[in-house]
């Protein structure tokens, strides 16, 4: 039997070692299923070493059970080697597909220092440095979170959690930050000082920012104010206005002279600068005057440098696909086939 000499070799270790032995013929295998079995490793091989991918994760991926696929990879499956090979080939080919397709979606611009972005960078160091407690409160799609993602990857000890409305309780939100700060403990009533012990051993310039912090009740918000005072952290809560609003009117029943004491600064805008809008338009290589004025327009509706991105993407891709540079015809075809307008 011939021995298929492929391309594709792995670092010894790796976990993804080609097999040195085909699968042996038997009556349900030809030639032609080893052969078209050879062709099939190397391809699962690439396709896990440029994702990090584990055999379990592309087992799940193909659909396959764990010791199948384990026996396929290793050439010692019994089974049908046809059926085998058409399930993973059918998903290598989808693999293959939806990668195409993603190189044909034009990408955002890289992370941006703008005027705006420069006033959440440094609300967030105040609170790191001091520590302290900060509240940032802008519009939607005004790159809150960006921001916050590139501050957390540029700087040591910061840890971002997003919560939501399944997870805005006390416990739900000590959940997330558990996970970001890789802490296991499985007793709710003492998942609060392990996240504590976890944020003292750090020391000095430990950052918690919890995104999407409108959604917090307000015991959880209170947590988060016991963490900078007893552990000395920094905290973030970044979100729309209506994370201020309960500390800007009384409530019948509670006093919140204590928290509204705790915040050490506080960043709101609704709407973006002029200037950055014209920025983020010349990111998108936009030059023209009309089509500048346009996406201007568009990024003062709701949603701001989102709805440029989102338009930009879809016109880049309609003048791509007629191999014309991106125009105001384009942008406004774009613009029209969104149909957010109503929602803007």
């Amino acid at each position: 039997m011939n021995k298929h000499v492929g391309t594709s070799q792995m670092n010894s270790g790796s976990g993804w070692d080609r097999p040195v032995n085909p699968p042996v013929l038997l009556d349900n295998r030809s030639e032609e299923d080893v052969q078209l079995w050879w062709q099939l490793v190397d391809g699962v091989i690439d396709a896990a070493k440029s994702n990090s991918w584990t055999k379990a994760e592309v087992a799940r991926r193909i659909g396959m059970a764990d010791g199948t696929f384990s026996q396929w990879f290793s050439g010692k499956y019994a089974g049908r080697l046809d059926s085998t090979n058409r399930t993973v080939s059918q998903w290598l080919s989808a693999l293959q597909e939806n990668a195409s397709i993603a190189a044909t979606i034009p990408q955002s611009p890289p992370f941006m220092k703008m005027r705006g972005t420069a006033e959440i960078l440094d609300t967030l160091m105040w609170a790191q440095l001091c520590p302290d407690l900060v509240m940032i409160t802008l519009g939607a799609g005004m790159g809150k979170t960006e921001t916050c993602t590139h501050f957390e990857r540029s700087r040591r000890h910061v840890y971002r959690a997003t919560v939501s409305e399944n997870t805005k309780t006390v416990h739900g939100m000590l959940t997330e930050l558990a996970e970001e700060l890789e802490v296991r403990e499985h007793n709710p009533a003492r998942l609060a000082r392990a996240i504590g012990n976890k944020i003292r051993r750090a020391g000095d310039g430990t950052l918690l920012i919890v995104d999407e912090g409108q959604h917090l009740n307000d015991e959880a918000i209170n947590q988060l104010r016991h963490f900078v005072d007893v552990y000395k952290c920094g905290v973030a809560i970044v979100g729309n206005a209506e994370v201020y609003t309960r500390f800007s009117k009384a409530k019948q029943g509670r006093s919140y002279a204590q928290l509204k004491s705790r915040i050490g600064k506080r960043l709101q805008r609704t709407e973006p600068y002029a200037e950055d809008l014209v920025a983020y338009v010349r990111a998108w290589g936009i030059e023209d005057p009309d089509c500048t004025k346009f996406l201007i327009g568009i990024g003062k509706k709701g949603g701001a440098f989102r709805q440029i991105d989102k338009t930009m993407k879809l016109a880049t891709m309609y003048a791509n696909g007629r191999s014309e540079p991106v125009s105001l015809i384009h942008i406004t075809e774009a613009w029209k086939n969104r149909d957010v307008e109503d929602m803007a």
